[in-house]
């Protein structure tokens, strides 16, 4: 609304993307909070259970970063998506248990599965995509197979780095009691 209000008031052209469970290449491994698949890859690298919140039957689309930021990047360069919103991202959904499987498999590694107390968030995350496609006209995306690979074959040489905790947190209420312990 803030946006909406300044393009309004004095003219800003905008553009929102919301994307979604993106991973790929290049990121950071070794943040203990963010991005289920590098959790996951980190975890199975330094030998330990996988760690799941509730059962891992949600679900979620997972989005490999070359089919979201070349359109991000040019999106400046498209009249239509002026001053719009747009939710980025896969139209495939995986649940949480086979992903975890996915990723083992690419990872060529085998580990056992600690399944945590689950976390007050949506079963099913998934978002529509026809507003992008529309606009965008993108080409096919990466199915997770082909992405995982690519991204294990990169993380297999990865530095990792010891995760780092957030020293001090403000809101501590329905803080995930894992995130406490790191």
């Amino acid at each position: 609304m803030d946006l909406a209000n300044a393009h309004k008031l004095f003219g800003l052209d905008y553009i929102i993307f919301r994307p979604h469970n993106v991973y790929g290449t290049n990121q950071n491994l070794s943040d203990p909070y963010r991005n289920v698949i590098g959790i996951f890859m980190n975890q199975l690298v330094q030998n330990k259970p996988l760690t799941i919140f509730g059962n891992g039957d949600q679900t979620r689309a997972f989005t490999y970063i070359n089919d979201v930021a070349p359109y991000i990047a040019n999106a400046v360069n498209i009249e239509e998506a002026r001053n719009q919103t747009f939710n980025i991202g896969s139209d495939e959904t995986h649940s949480i248990n086979t992903l975890a499987a996915k990723v083992c498999k690419e990872m060529n590694l085998l580990q056992e599965t600690t399944y945590l107390e689950a976390r007050e968030e949506a079963t099913h995350a998934y978002a529509n995509h026809e507003k992008f496609k529309r606009v965008f006209n993108p080409k096919e995306s990466i199915k997770l197979e082909e992405g995982l690979k690519e991204m294990a074959e990169w993380a297999k040489s990865y530095q990792l780095k010891s995760p780092k905790p957030i020293e001090s947190i403000e809101i501590m209420k329905n803080l995930p009691e894992s995130w406490k312990t790191l």
